[in-house]
């Protein structure tokens, strides 16, 4: 369930965050009783906070009666600095990226123990895959995913690996031991490859786009079909474009608009 259960005398904030948290990538519309089911509330409080919220434009109501999120949530979610900085600095190394190779292009940040999909790249020659632009997949079977852990400070991935790791496909590392093997593998080599790991038929190699200090601001990913895989071959374009990104969000702040000061 997306949205958590209220409990009595819950603020009114929280049920409308709840509601709202009702939607997700699998569920973008839903009906007034699968908003209250999904959240927790009671069909009553669910039909007042839904007016409510349509009448904000947070929520549009469509003529059979469904909700899907609306146009103001997602003028202020442009505002946020994962889209406003980091992908708009990040997306034209990422047109190059799939310009060379078209092949799946990714970028993804970490939120918490999950890989966090901010922008993707495809076209008709890429291979079929899960993820979508605000995607929330494990990190542990996915490329951006090995790529951002294997960066992260040890308490978060000791954390992380004292967790059950879900098996996807019989290729999945699950193995504390394994993967923590990998994650050193992947620090050692300087980036993550994945091997049918997440889905049947693909293969995928990411790097870090990290920060001054070295910690991970981000990942950068390919997914290519298994049969036509050279992970290594894919490896110094992806280096390249992390570089070039790191280096612009250094230069600018990480405002994408902002203009690179040349010295004399």
């Amino acid at each position: 369930m997306a949205g958590n259960s209220t409990r009595p005398g819950q603020p009114v904030t929280a049920r409308a965050l709840a509601l709202l948290s009702a939607f997700d990538v699998a569920h973008p519309r839903l009906t007034l009783s699968e908003m209250a089911q999904r959240a927790g509330l009671p069909l009553a409080t669910a039909h007042r906070l839904a007016a409510e919220l349509a009448a904000w434009r947070a929520l549009d109501r469509d003529d059979e009666g469904g909700y899907r999120i609306g146009l103001r949530l997602w003028e202020i979610g442009l505002l946020a600095p994962v889209s406003s900085r980091l992908r708009e600095t990040a997306l034209p190394f990422l047109q190059e990226l799939y310009e060379s190779s078209r092949e799946n292009v990714h970028l993804a940040v970490r939120d918490g123990f999950d890989a966090l999909y901010v922008e993707k790249l495809s076209g008709h020659r890429s291979v079929p895959i899960v993820s979508r632009i605000g995607t929330r997949l494990p990190l542990h079977p996915t490329g951006v995913g090995k790529a951002l852990l294997a960066y992260a400070d040890a308490a978060l991935v000791r954390a992380y690996c004292e967790r059950p790791l879900p098996r996807f496909t019989r290729y999945t590392i699950a193995e504390r031991g394994r993967l923590l093997r990998e994650l050193e593998l992947t620090r050692e080599r300087g980036h993550a490859q994945t091997n049918e790991e997440m889905s049947l038929g693909s293969c995928s190699v990411a790097v870090p786009v990290l920060q001054a200090d070295g910690t991970p601001v981000a990942a950068l990913g390919l997914v290519v079909h298994s049969s036509r895989a050279d992970l290594p071959k894919l490896v110094p374009p992806l280096r390249a474009a992390a570089t070039g990104i790191g280096r612009r969000l250094a230069e600018t702040g990480g405002d994408a608009f902002r203009p690179v000061e040349r010295q004399a």
